[in-house]
């Protein structure tokens, strides 16, 4: 590929202190705005809340031009762009929120150059005369966000992102950044394929978020176990997911008459109303959002301290995308998943309506990694980090089975029997037929592929075929099989898996036993107090700060978030700046942002410091 030589002026670090406020790069970040920069197309996997938009946003103002953001949803795209303006980007949207006068004047800033990011829907691309007309612009950068939209194996299909590869097609010599927080093997392939990006690099962050505390309850008397939870985290901000429009309504009902601040939000609602809401929660005027999985989707809300499913999402990736809405500030949060049994039948309901063979089987396939998950008697964080393909090397310690650990036995001869067989077959069987092999069942599937004829066939004899089921599916868990989603859902071995057959590794398996008498534990009502959120040093100035911030985000018409985050106010009670200058060294502050409330925080300050 012939690299562009894209003009650009300003250091990256220069920029990320002066408009962000912040001194450093994240890991990987760095990396991927330089390959960015190169003129080089890239996907980027970071988790919720990971600083990916740094990824493109940070060359959109180091390059000499105008950088197309293709973002799915309104409420997404406004709450970006209002964001950066706040950090003195030049950024706007176009979307059917604009009246044609008003999109007459973007046209125009945009010729005059007075914008450096645009934000656009996948539908606007394909609007009549538009790339026309972004072709008379210096285009030099292309950003494509929530990516794995575009993917069939992913948990939000969007059908118009698969013909964004025209994108590539018409600006050749354009690079192209594909975005997203939750992607797994399948989907990750489909997004630079699909999108006729040239060999991109693959830039993947950890997917762990270790602030988040994970917790699975059972799904009986729900309502008792919530009014604990929030009396816990009374006065603090939190999501709960509900499947319904209807449960939506009542749920936030019933908390309401609790007397905490608590408002609905489904798709069913006026666009007005959900916009009302939302901007309700982001302000800090309503404590608890019930909701469908039509809330949070780019919602930048740093203190959501806890985030509860109260049913059964349907797949990992979604369940993933959720929690990772809590805190994004960095601070401890806690996640919970109410479990049941008729969580489970209203997903295979859902998934029997999918008149589609193909996406019918994946649905389920997805379904059975999260009930897997829901039921797990391993570290939950290892689990879901393997979903991920990123393998931790210990437990994480903050999920409720960490703190309440299983007993385990010594497992390595049972993996090794079973990734032996994996490996003979050349990656090319599902679970069942694995168990068959395993057990030396003669199946039809066994026969017609004469797999009786691996070394493996039967090694396993003496294991039930339930057990076996148990052990495969620990297997997975930790990271030593994955499911080829796009192989007939086979097993294929990951590289985990070669440091148990060849290096000595040992594995570590929870017993039948075990498994059951937590599975009957969990049927019994109970919640452990998670790790508090972390006080500020000094409670009388924070309580300070955040009346002067609403006061100012008030008089601006705006979130308080967008004037400073939580973790910003923290650090200056720690700092305590005096001066000009050290108020510049707080995370989080930029000199846009200084210059605009540096004075009044500092006076602030000082006063509190004064009178002591």
């Amino acid at each position: 590929m012939e690299i562009v030589d894209l003009p650009h002026t300003r250091a990256p670090e220069e920029l990320l202190h002066k408009h962000f406020g912040y001194h450093n790069f994240r890991p990987l970040q760095r990396e991927a705005i330089d390959h960015v920069l190169d003129g080089k197309d890239a996907v980027i996997l970071m988790p919720t809340g990971g600083g990916k938009s740094l990824c493109f946003q940070i060359p959109a103002l180091a390059l000499d031009g105008i950088t197309l953001v293709v973002s799915p949803l309104i409420a997404l795209m406004k709450d970006q762009v209002q964001a950066l303006q706040a950090n003195g980007i030049a950024a706007a949207f176009l979307n059917s929120t604009l009246t044609y006068d008003e999109e007459q004047l973007l046209w125009q800033d945009l010729r005059n150059g007075a914008l450096k990011l645009l934000y656009v829907s996948p539908e606007r691309i394909f609007s009549q005369g538009f790339l026309d007309a972004i072709a008379q612009l210096p285009l030099r950068l292309i950003a494509i966000d929530e990516a794995h939209c575009i993917s069939n194996w992913g948990h939000h299909f969007r059908p118009e992102y698969k013909r964004l590869h025209i994108l590539k097609e018409r600006f050749p010599e354009v690079p192209v950044v594909a975005l997203t927080a939750t992607a797994d093997a399948a989907v990750r392939s489909d997004i630079g394929e699909l999108l006729g990006l040239r060999t991109p690099r693959l830039f993947i962050a950890s997917f762990d978020r270790p602030n988040l505390s994970l917790a699975v309850l059972p799904g009986q008397k729900k309502s008792a176990q919530l009014g604990r939870i929030l009396a816990k985290h009374n006065g603090q901000c939190g999501i709960i997911y509900c499947q319904s429009r209807k449960s939506c309504e009542q749920l936030a009902e019933r908390i309401r008459a609790m007397g905490i601040r608590a408002a609905h939000y489904h798709a069913g609602m006026e666009p007005q109303e959900r916009s009302t809401v939302q901007d309700e929660f982001i302000q800090g005027r309503c404590h608890v959002i019930c909701a469908t999985i039509a809330f949070g989707m780019g919602i930048d809300k740093s203190d959501v301290r806890f985030v509860i499913h109260w049913n059964m999402p349907g797949s990992v990736e979604s369940y993933y995308q959720e929690i990772g809405r809590a805190g994004r500030d960095g601070k401890p949060a806690e996640t919970i998943l109410f479990y049941s049994y008729a969580d489970v039948q209203r997903q295979l309901h859902f998934i029997d309506e999918v008149q589609d063979e193909r996406y019918r089987a994946m649905q389920m396939a997805k379904l059975e990694r999260m009930k897997d998950f829901a039921e797990a008697g391993t570290c939950r964080r290892k689990m879901l980090l393997s979903y991920f393909s990123e393998m931790p090397a210990d437990d994480c310690g903050n999920c409720d089975v960490c703190k309440d650990p299983p007993k385990w036995f010594d497992g390595t001869q049972c993996a090794q029997m079973a990734l032996s067989a994996v490996a003979r077959s050349r990656g090319s069987l599902p679970v069942g037929t694995l168990v068959d092999v395993l057990k030396g069942t003669r199946s039809a599937a066994v026969q017609e592929r004469q797999l009786n004829l691996l070394q493996t066939f039967g090694v396993g004899a003496s294991i039930s075929e339930f057990v076996w089921q148990l052990h495969i599916q620990q297997f997975i868990q930790q990271g030593l099989l994955t499911i080829d989603y796009k192989d007939n859902y086979h097993l294929k071995l990951t590289p985990h898996a070669n440091e148990v057959l060849f290096k000595g590794r040992t594995v570590r398996l929870v017993s039948f036993e075990t498994i059951k008498e937590r599975q009957d534990a969990q049927k019994q009502m109970h919640t452990k107090e998670a790790d508090r959120v972390a006080e500020p040093t000094d409670a009388g100035l924070f309580d300070r700060l955040k009346a002067l911030r609403s006061k100012l985000a008030k008089a601006l018409g705006k979130p308080a978030y967008i004037v400073f985050s939580d973790a910003a106010l923290l650090d200056m009670c720690t700092r305590k700046p005096a001066t000009m200058s050290a108020f510049l060294q707080v995370n989080g502050v930029g000199e846009y942002k200084a210059e605009q409330f540096g004075e009044a925080f500092l006076e602030e300050i000082a006063g509190v410091v004064a009178a002591r």
